[in-house]
């Protein structure tokens, strides 16, 4: 008999390769306003900005900082920094948004996996911590969406992964049993940590090392030479290097 029943998957740079996807529609968005040509390099400004902005996210998620202070900080903060002001943020990351949602890279056999895994009878669902105007156009467009039965964004659920209330709310909402469920995505502080702390199962995604871990479980997962870790509340977190590992411990 199996472990599980019902799959509860990260979407970004877990499923859908943001790193590469974000950093195409900024070009984009850019070249469409006009102001590509005014930076003396796209590269120095992309650093600023994923700098900038991976701090706004974290703010975020601690909900020091409102969306709308994400949405316009992120893209003044950045200009400013390269001496250019006076832009209209909103609409920059609005255009941004909207070229974001047209970006289809996903991981590497990640369709092979989802049909692999429905096939085997699995319930599998979404929570994400992004915005509700891009995350459906996203997975429509990328054709993640027939894989998926429920949708969970943090926005609409008002509560912010690594917040149990949306973990919480998922399984209400999909009759899922909490030990009869895992938690799969790459970002420790969210997605595992909260799974954990909520006491579900959960998978970690490694990205081949692009996945930050706290050098304490990265020590921990190596020296101990097994497929997962026990941490604490008798739950168990499994590491993977890519998302078709999934296949073979599910």
């Amino acid at each position: 008999m199996r472990t599980y029943d019902h799959l509860f998957f990260d979407l970004d740079n877990t499923l859908w390769d943001f790193t590469s996807n974000s950093r195409l529609a900024m070009v984009q968005t850019l070249e469409q306003t006009g102001i590509l040509s005014q930076l003396e390099s796209f590269d120095s400004f992309f650093q600023v900005y994923k700098q900038i902005n991976h701090s706004l996210w974290k703010d975020y998620h601690s909900r020091k900082v409102n969306k709308q202070t994400l949405i316009v900080e992120r893209f003044s903060k950045s200009f400013q920094h390269f001496g250019l002001t006076g832009l209209n943020w909103q609409a920059i990351n609005n255009q941004y948004l909207d070229c974001m949602a047209l970006q289809t890279r996903l991981f590497p056999r990640t369709i092979e996996t989802l049909i692999s895994l429905k096939s085997k009878g699995y319930q599998m669902h979404i929570i994400t911590n992004g915005f509700s105007e891009v995350q459906r156009a996203k997975m429509k467009n990328c054709g993640l969406s027939e894989f998926f039965a429920k949708l969970f964004i943090s926005e609409e659920v008002q509560a912010i992964k690594p917040n149990r209330l949306i973990f919480e709310h998922a399984l209400k909402s999909t009759n899922a049993l909490k030990k009869k469920s895992v938690m799969i995505g790459d970002s420790w502080e969210t997605d595992i940590q909260g799974a954990l702390a909520f006491r579900m199962d959960q998978i970690m995604l490694l990205n081949q090392g692009e996945s930050e871990l706290p050098e304490v479980i990265n020590s921990s997962r190596l020296s101990s030479n097994c497929l997962y870790l026990e941490l604490k509340h008798q739950t168990k977190t499994y590491f993977i290097d890519k998302i078709d590992d999934l296949v073979d411990i599910l």
